[in-house]
């Protein structure tokens, strides 16, 4: 029965992730819209209106002292969970940022480097153990990019940096043994003062311009409501994620995650009307390719798994 249930529990995590990277995927469509808002501004109102939903959630489900009862004792994932929160905050307003100023390429690239980065991490930290097909798969994935990164022109901080800040924050989220609602939760939490008097304060100094204000009429209500929307938009994938990467394996999770990429690639080519020609088109292919091995790679073994399951309860 525990194998089933692990498998069951793959399978769930599987699927979870293929969820959350689409959402991820079809973000720029969102953070466009916002063009007119400050990409500094976009990031504070994520923090702050993630942090009141998730805080909210946790109080109805675990009651009001659910903070405090989560870190009691455990200084370790207090630490954690702060270096997790403080990563993805910075990788946020990365991207937020290159997505306004029309990078989304670029962007992708970096979400194309980074499964690779989980997998070397998975790999040489983790001791996860890739099978034949998963070598081959990361193997013509890892031409793609490097194709990719050539074709590109110049070095590629934005990708990398977008690359580096969120591979270490998936192996934190991995390392700590917390739930991904109360794990988000805490990340939250830690950000949410300073970030409100950060935000506070430029709307007192005239930097921001949420609500209309006497003398000021602000964003709008349309792009206010989609300030206050932003905190979903940040919270379900990242619950997701964690969710998904406590189930299965950080290469899975690797491979799984070059959906998000080729979307959002597809996105500023055919949307946003960026660059794209032959050359490029050579190194998606690669990373496509390598998306369908990993992908047969893994029903099959499902497969196997769920055989040798119904063997030990037969």
């Amino acid at each position: 029965m525990s194998a089933m249930h692990a498998h069951a529990q793959a399978v769930r995590g599987t699927w979870v992730a293929v969820g959350t990277f689409v959402l991820w995927g079809v973000a720029p469509l969102y953070w466009h819209l916002l063009k007119a808002v400050p990409s500094l501004q976009i990031v504070l109102h994520r923090v702050v209106w993630s942090a009141l939903l998730v805080g909210a959630f946790l109080a109805w489900r675990d009651g009001r002292h659910w903070l405090r009862d989560v870190l009691a004792g455990q200084a370790r994932l207090r630490w954690m969970l702060l270096l997790s929160g403080v990563l993805i905050s910075s990788n946020w307003g990365l991207y937020i940022w290159a997505v306004n100023a029309g990078h989304v390429v670029e962007t992708a690239l970096g979400y194309f480097i980074n499964p690779l980065l989980n997998v070397v991490i998975g790999v040489l930290f983790l001791r996860e153990r890739l099978r034949p097909l998963q070598w081959v798969s990361v193997a013509i994935a890892l031409g793609g990019v490097l194709w990719l990164t050539m074709q590109y022109g110049r070095f590629p901080w934005i990708a990398l940096t977008l690359a580096a800040s969120f591979g270490l924050y998936g192996v934190l989220r991995k390392l700590a043994h917390v739930d991904p609602v109360t794990g988000l939760g805490v990340e939250s939490a830690y950000l949410f003062l300073p970030v409100l008097g950060a935000l506070l304060w430029s709307e007192w100094s005239g930097a921001g311009g949420f609500l209309p204000l006497p003398g000021r009429p602000g964003y709008g209500p349309g792009l206010d409501a989609l300030l206050v929307l932003s905190g979903l938009i940040t919270a379900l994938p990242l619950i997701g994620f964690a969710y998904a990467v406590r189930r299965i394996s950080l290469t899975s999770v690797g491979v799984l995650q070059y959906i998000a990429p080729t979307l959002q690639f597809l996105i500023g080519v055919f949307v946003f009307a960026e660059p794209f020609d032959r050359a490029r088109l050579v190194g998606f292919a690669c990373i496509w390719l390598a998306l369908a091995v990993f992908v047969i790679d893994g029903l099959r073994h499902g497969r196997r798994q769920r055989a040798q399951a119904l063997a030990e309860l037969a």
